[in-house]
């Protein structure tokens, strides 16, 4: 009996283990994809796959790759790949296994979770709030972490055009298995905007208050993130219907406030934490953006003025067991303008930039605090 077909096989099959689906980020064997491996007498392999939906957005890649799989252990020209859809009964099967066997969708995240989730807020527009989410976002991915970015800026959306998740003036759209969403991955950051599901460039978002709650709510259950270390929520500025929404669903979510330098913000600025407060969410922290600017000579230029960001974190530490700390002070910086308008994050695109190296920093402090089981019940009794 010869067992070399059967040898093949069963290395091409632990080759494909290591083949991920580059949405889901899990192996195709894990996933049900693979429907198949055959091996002829001349140790020829076709190896069948399935793929989530017709027309996925990754099926050259993933084919690609489980050619290359198979061919390094059949040899170069010696494999071929058969590829099928999923019936919906199998992404049925699929989109249940995802949740963990859960047939009823919830908010992912709960206190159980052990994904840190910070909401991001600011007193009122125009401080940089989404752009620093965003860059914090890909540097924390850079330290290795899961991150996730939910754009909950309904009205304003603008984290897929600041991640360069834009083509031909539309975002790009996220994939649907079933009635799961799988969403876009920008320099590894699991991003999800209402902007993704809008066709019309200059269409304006009009929205009242029981609409946006069930947008967020369906970003929080509907959208497959996956196992994170953090998910960040970029929120709209003010202390509205989303705030609100936010902190009734994730009432454990962590508050970082933005602000800029100016006197004036801190008073806008310190509404948002405190709202937060009232919902049960505690603030983790300011980040004082668009402080002063360094010259060419080294001298500092304060264009908005100066202290901000340590008053906002004054005032929100009154009432908090532990002083609310200043985060950052991320430098008014040309290159983090235009950065975000190209799509590419100026700690990608000019890490030596002074905004981007405070950044940077910001992230590998909160590396550390990425995970824990602090504070959470295990579900264990005393004997």
């Amino acid at each position: 009996m010869n067992s070399a077909p059967d040898s093949i096989r069963s290395r091409v099959l632990t080759a494909l283990a290591k083949v991920t689906d580059p949405e889901i980020r899990k192996p195709i064997t894990e996933l049900d994809m693979v429907s198949g491996v055959t091996v002829s007498d001349e140790g020829l392999v076709t190896v069948g796959i399935r793929l989530t939906i017709a027309g996925c957005p990754a099926a050259a890649r993933i084919e690609s790759d489980v050619l290359a799989a198979a061919e390094s252990e059949a040899g170069a020209g010696r494999a071929s790949v058969e590829v099928a859809v999923m019936t919906r009964e199998q992404r049925t099967a699929l989109t249940e296994k995802l949740r963990g066997g859960q047939v009823e969708r919830s908010v992912q995240f709960g206190p159980e979770s052990l994904t840190r989730v910070y909401a991001i807020t600011s007193g009122k527009g125009g401080v940089g709030k989404s752009t620093v989410t965003a860059n914090l976002a890909v540097a924390l991915a850079g330290e290795g972490l899961r991150v996730g970015i939910v754009d909950a800026d309904v009205h304003g959306f603008s984290i897929p055009g600041l991640l360069g998740l834009v083509h031909d003036g539309l975002a790009v759209k996220p994939t649907q298995v079933g009635d799961m969403i799988l969403p876009p991955i920008a320099h590894d950051v699991k991003v999800i905007s209402i902007g993704m599901f809008i066709d019309d460039a200059s269409a304006a978002v009009a929205w009242r208050g029981p609409m946006l709650h069930r947008t967020i709510k369906q970003f929080l259950t509907d959208v497959y993130f996956g196992d994170l270390d953090v998910l960040l929520l970029d929120l709209p500025p003010g202390t509205g219907d989303v705030a609100i929404t936010v902190g009734q669903l994730l009432p454990h979510a962590e508050v970082i406030v933005v602000t800029t330098p100016q006197a004036a913000a801190a008073d806008v600025a310190e509404r948002s934490g405190i709202v937060a407060r009232q919902t049960g969410q505690s603030v983790f922290g300011v980040i004082e953006n668009m402080s002063a600017m360094v010259q060419a000579d080294g001298s500092l230029l304060e264009l908005f003025g100066s202290g901000g960001g340590a008053e906002v974190a004054r005032r929100l530490s009154v009432g908090q067991t532990t002083a609310v700390p200043v985060l950052a002070q991320v430098p008014l910086s040309l290159l983090l303008r235009t950065g975000g308008d190209a799509g590419l994050p100026v700690v990608l695109g000019a890490p030596d930039d002074p905004a981007a190296r405070a950044i940077l920093a910001l992230a590998r402090s909160m590396k550390t605090r990425a995970r824990g089981l602090a504070g959470l019940s295990l579900g264990l009794t005393p004997r």
